[in-house]
Order: C-alpha cells, then sequence, then structure tokens
C-alpha cells in the first residue's frame, strides 16, 4: 500500500482531498505526455497505468476502512444498547461477535461481567481497557470504583470471619444492627459502582 502511495508522490497519512488533487494533476500531466514520441511517450504511458491501479488500490481501501469503521459504532451501540435493557445475554453476543477488541470493547465486556456478578473478571477487562487508552478518565474511574468495591468486599469478608460464629462477645441485637449497617453500606456501594458503570457505557 505504501507503493501505491508513492506512485502518487504521497505518504499513507495525506487527506483524500490531497490523495485527489495529486491523481488528477498526475493524470493531466501522463495523458499529455504519453502522446510524445521515443522513450517518454512509453514512460508517460506506463506512469499512466500505474497511476490509475494506485488511485483505485487507495481509495478502495479507505472506502474499506471507513465502513469497518461505521460496523464497529453500529456494533458498541447495539451492545449499549443490550446492556440498558437488562438482556445480558445478548450484549455478550453482540461482543463476541466483534472481532477489533478494542479498549471499548474491553469497558463493555467488564460491564456485561460486573451485571453477571463476575467481579475478578471484570476487574481484568478494565485494567485491560486502562492499560490501552490511559487518558481515557471513563476507564480509569470506572476501574478505581470497582477496586474500592472489591476492597470493601475483602475488609467485610475479613471482619465476619474474624469474629467468629459468636460475633466475638458482641450480643444477638447488635449482631443484627451490625448486620442490617454493613448491608445497607454494601447495598449503597453496589449501586453507585453499577449506576456508575451503566452510565458511562450508556452515554
Amino acid at each position: 500500500m505504501k507503493e501505491d502511495y508513492k506512485v502518487l508522490n504521497l505518504t499513507p497519512d495525506a487527506t483524500d482531498e490531497e490523495i485527489e488533487s495529486s491523481y488528477k494533476a498526475l493524470k493531466e500531466k501522463y495523458s499529455s505526455e504519453r502522446f510524445l514520441e521515443g522513450e517518454v511517450g512509453n514512460e508517460a504511458a506506463k506512469n499512466l497505468t500505474k497511476l490509475e491501479n494506485a488511485y483505485q488500490e487507495i481509495m478502495n481501501e479507505r472506502a474499506k476502512t471507513k465502513k469497518q469503521g461505521e460496523e464497529t459504532v453500529q456494533d458498541f451501540s447495539a451492545v449499549e444498547q443490550a446492556i440498558r435493557s437488562g438482556d445480558i445475554a445478548l450484549a455478550q453476543e453482540k461482543l463476541d461477535d466483534f472481532a477489533d477488541r478494542t479498549a471499548e470493547w474491553h469497558y463493555l465486556q467488564s460491564v456485561v461481567f460486573y451485571k453477571k456478578n463476575w467481579m475478578s473478571e471484570s476487574k481484568k477487562q478494565l485494567e485491560i481497557a486502562v492499560n490501552m487508552d490511559p487518558a481515557n478518565t471513563k476507564y480509569s474511574d470506572a476501574l478505581t470504583k470497582l477496586r474500592q468495591k472489591m476492597e470493601y468486599n475483602d475488609r467485610q469478608f475479613q471482619s465476619g470471619y474474624a469474629q467468629g460464629p459468636q460475633g466475638a462477645g458482641a450480643g444477638p441485637q447488635q449482631n443484627r444492627q451490625m448486620g442490617a449497617t454493613d448491608s445497607c453500606c454494601n447495598f449503597c456501594t453496589c449501586w453507585c459502582l453499577t449506576d456508575l458503570l451503566c452510565s458511562m457505557c450508556c452515554r
């Protein structure tokens, strides 16, 4: 593909307008020179053929890339819609069909795993998304919140295990109150993270 751009005296980062301009100028030049006698005319005719082939290859490749980009956005939209509607199975199916696994793909996969209550898998996907796109605050904020929730759950588990079935001397009424408080905190933390993940993916 780089050779095609060289034929037009351009580089792969050239804009569509630059490609069109160079193509027209060179086509006019070679079209005139091909009627000259001798090697100059023959060389111009060959260059004209190369120019036409290179131009077609470049434009076809760019059209293909543009189409793939449009399909990517459409696929992501379908995943987000499935998540919003609560159809996690469909969201997973849409993700599995998406071959180009970008940072956004891993972010959406994290949301799906979170909806399934697969916290470790969700965290791994968020970490991949952050590594692929460190500047994206949506990914980093979600990862921070998820880590906080997992750490909170671990502390609650360890605390309950240390107290033992007797509650480490706490009375039945106190244990019930502590349980109610912990459940409330757990619910609030979970709700906040769910709201964050869902609102981010559905923007």
